[in-house]
């Protein structure tokens, strides 16, 4: 994540959460899967990019939105991955159905 990114939209309690995790822990993506990015916590929300197989994310804060269902559940929990870029929990291997990193607000 770019140190510039975060900057440019400091002022929310979503960048703030990012800024804040100077070191934060990373998380792998289910296996073979190509993970929708989205710019809220939900599936209504508009498609921001979509990452490719294998990769790990960090998880900067969590909130509730869209229940999805993936390879880790049945979850209503989002992941703030970067500043305005969610995912759903569901593909993400936390090791826990609940939260795992401090809620976004």
């Amino acid at each position: 994540m770019s140190v510039d990114h975060t900057q440019e939209a400091a002022g929310t309690g979503e960048e703030t959460a990012v800024q804040a995790a100077a070191t934060v822990r990373t998380y792998a993506v289910a296996p073979g899967v190509r993970l929708n990015v989205r710019s809220g916590p939900g599936t209504q929300y508009n498609l921001v990019r979509v990452l490719p197989e294998g990769v790990r994310v960090p998880i900067y804060c969590q909130t509730s939105g869209t229940t999805v269902s993936g390879p880790y559940g049945t979850t209503s929990i989002w992941d703030l991955i970067d500043s305005g870029e969610y995912v759903s929990d569901a593909y993400i291997r936390t090791g826990s159905d609940g939260y795992v990193a401090p809620r976004c607000g």
